[in-house]
């Protein structure tokens, strides 16, 4: 395939994150104990339950006794996924890698932000009373409590677990919440007296959360520029720790499909999505820029990979402007690499919502660390690593027709980019599961021995 490298430069992040060395794992009585509130957890599979269990065997092997509380299986579908007994509400068992899991209550639910959150309420509070009735005892008291974010009410619990339990605490802004709300357009005041009350509860909400962040004793974001916007709201102590990704490079044996020099235009032009099928992702601009592409007469082969809300309308979308763009539906994470291999170029998108823009999808980190060329849909910090570490092409949010000029010209020419290999060493230094576990570790320590914080 004739591919052209494209031009950028790498650079490491600076900014807010409160930095440590990388200790060597304590002696057994050392060891200091983590209770971690999420409403999301395996075996679901997601961004937020990826992210933890990724920590939890590294942060086990470094000296730190995790705990979970956390409901059963049920995301995205809102309903109990299977029959096991060590999934049902009370239920306690171990992880897969040793950690203890307590399961709370929680409520079925629909799609609809009212549902999940009463959802997430009703785990948040059976996550107190289990919180208390399991690690009262002296020898299992938490030293830390970590709420994750979302949902929202959990970090709620885990702050009244804290107090409870006289322990640290630690909240995890995964995504900008509750920033999110009103853009994404959920609380539509025009729709209901419900809506209405709603909207209200929001601006009531996001004072909370920020007076709750400023309480803990560290609050840990996944991006710079989401630390920078909670330090000038007033929170004391932010940490970044980045999502990671464990995404090795394509090598030749992911390679399918088409022989190394059958470029477009000799065939069409390959592009993969694979991820959550959401509002968020803005994924009709996508199937509107492709049908413009073939309205052109030039060749286009779509493909999205995942699972989401807003499959039926993109369907009727496609359908409606007979787009080339077909739907995969989920398929398990290891074979996202022959899709990577398949394509010209991989899709990062995102709307254009300024909370957004505080925000890097962990999909990008993927996306960089295979070697693949990204078409990013987005702004803000995710935008300038893409341009500074030449991991790919940016395009404006929904801008349909930037998105159109740069697949026809590829589509057209058959002169595809490839990534610069320094995105990839970016991840490697920057998105490491194992380098974002030993900060953390670091954290936690911070927080548990003020005396070797004084030390450093």
């Amino acid at each position: 395939m004739r591919r052209r490298r494209a031009r950028g430069h790498a650079s490491e992040t600076r900014g807010t994150t409160m930095h440590g060395t990388r200790a060597t794992p304590p002696s057994s009585s050392e060891r200091s104990r983590v209770l971690l509130v999420t409403h999301h957890y395996p075996p679901e599979h997601g961004a937020p339950q990826r992210r933890w269990d990724s920590l939890t065997p590294r942060l086990m092997d470094a000296g730190v006794d995790v705990a979970v509380l956390t409901p059963p299986p049920h995301y995205p579908s809102g309903r109990l996924q299977g029959a096991a007994a060590d999934h049902r509400p009370g239920s306690v068992s171990r992880g897969r890698h040793g950690e203890r899991v307590v399961r709370t209550r929680f409520r079925p639910h629909a799609a609809d932000l009212l549902s999940r959150t009463m959802d997430q309420s009703v785990a948040a509070a059976s996550a107190v009373v289990l919180g208390v009735r399991h690690f009262r005892q002296r020898a299992e008291r938490p030293d830390v409590v970590v709420g994750t974010v979302p949902g929202i009410p959990s970090m709620f619990a885990a702050w009244l677990l804290a107090r409870l339990l006289r322990a640290r605490l630690v909240i995890e802004m995964r995504d900008a919440w509750p920033d999110l709300i009103e853009p994404s357009g959920v609380l539509d005041t025009r729709r209901s007296a419900t809506s209405r009350a709603l909207a209200g509860a929001r601006a009531v909400v996001h004072r909370a959360v920020t007076r709750l962040q400023s309480r803990a004793d560290v609050v840990v974001t996944t991006t710079e520029t989401f630390a920078q916007v909670l330090l000038e709201r007033g929170v004391r102590r932010v940490a970044v720790v980045r999502n990671g990704t464990s995404f090795q490079p394509l090598t030749p044996d992911d390679q399918v499909g088409g022989r190394p020099d059958d470029a477009p235009p000799a065939r069409a032009l390959r592009v993969v999505y694979a991820g959550t099928v959401g509002r968020a992702q803005d994924l009709q601009s996508v199937v509107r820029a492709a049908a413009q592409v073939s309205r052109r007469g030039l060749r286009l082969d779509v493909r999205i990979v995942g699972a989401g809300a807003r499959v039926p309308f993109l369907e009727g979308l496609v359908a409606e402007l007979d787009a080339p763009v077909t739907f995969v539906g989920a398929v398990p994470h290891d074979e996202i690499r022959r899709y990577y291999a398949w394509a010209d170029t991989v899709v990062v998108s995102l709307r254009d919502w300024k909370p957004l823009e505080w925000t890097v999808p962990s999909k990008l980190y993927e996306v960089m660390a295979s070697g693949a060329y990204a078409t990013a849909c987005v702004a803000g910090e995710a935008a300038a690593l893409v341009q500074r570490s030449g991991a790919g092409s940016v395009v404006p949010p929904g801008d349909v027709d930037a998105l159109t000029e740069l697949w026809s010209g590829w589509a057209s020419s058959g002169d595809v980019p490839v990534a610069d290999p320094r995105a990839a060493e970016w991840v490697a230094r920057n998105a490491d599961d194992d380098t974002l576990a030993a900060r953390y570790v670091d954290l936690l320590r911070e927080l548990t021995d003020p005396a070797a914080t004084e030390a450093r």
